[in-house]
């Protein structure tokens, strides 16, 4: 049975997870398609907001250092919106989750030291309407398809 062309998408986007700059070419041949037709697909999948972009991500060699951390915060059921917008005022909340279950929020933070880190932990749990905090910090990175 042949793959639909949804299947075929979802086999691109997972091929491109892993390697986002991987030639048109090799990823024709790895999908059994023309480069025409990959290209085609790719540009459908961009207009479709279903990609929406390619990015360098840099890694240790880079010089990138710091601190990262996840913390988990519960906030006041009235307070959530505001809570959003101060904490995407923070330089050192690099991504925010909404979540369901018994946390209302999950931020990736990244900080130059441990001191800051603490000083970024201390500010974000005196916010107005935060109820919980907690602080998972990074040790390092297992894997990252991002």
């Amino acid at each position: 049975m042949a793959k639909s062309s949804t299947d075929k998408d979802l086999d691109l986007l997972g091929h491109l997870r892993l390697n986002a700059r991987e030639p048109v070419s090799s990823l024709a041949r790895k999908l059994g398609l023309s480069r025409t037709t990959v290209q085609d697909r790719l540009r459908k999948l961009e207009e479709q907001g279903v990609i929406a972009g390619y990015a360098v991500k840099l890694g240790k060699a880079a010089g990138e250092t710091g601190i990262s951390a996840m913390i988990t915060l519960g906030v006041e059921p009235k307070r959530q919106v505001e809570m959003a917008k101060l904490l995407a005022r923070l330089p050192q909340v690099e991504t925010l989750y909404t979540v369901s279950g018994k946390i209302d929020f999950v931020a990736m933070v990244k900080t130059a030291t441990s001191e800051d880190m603490d000083r970024l932990i201390d500010q974000i749990g005196q916010l107005p309407g935060v109820t919980e905090i907690e602080t998972a910090v990074i040790l390092s990175t297992k894997l990252d398809r991002r």
